[in-house]
């Protein structure tokens, strides 16, 4: 079960459920691995609609990390993410949304 207000979101992976949280640590992490411009900028991106493939999969590979999986990217190129490319953007886009809104 998730908690939306702890940041997080639910993932399925080849019909495995995960947890995904950008944790400071998982932020850090994407910043590097993205390596242009800032987390402001990738918000930016995905609020016009011109995020790209590489975020998609950059923000699930932090916010899974964040949510506690030991994996690599390697292991989500060729894997079934629950609703397909269409899926895996709406949950990179939630993480985002989620980890940079006040709890209530």
């Amino acid at each position: 079960m998730v908690n939306p207000l702890a940041g997080e979101v639910r993932v399925s992976i080849d019909g495995v459920s995960h947890v995904a949280k950008l944790t400071l640590g998982a932020l850090a992490e994407l910043e590097a691995e993205l390596n242009e411009g800032s987390l402001v900028d990738l918000v930016e991106r995905f609020e016009a609609g011109r995020y790209r493939g590489r975020d998609v999969l950059a923000l699930l590979v932090a916010g899974l990390r964040g949510g506690g999986w030991r994996g690599v990217e390697a292991d989500l190129l060729s894997a079934d993410i629950a609703g397909g490319p269409v899926g895996a953007a709406r949950v990179a886009a939630e993480l985002l949304a989620r980890a940079f809104t006040p709890a209530q």
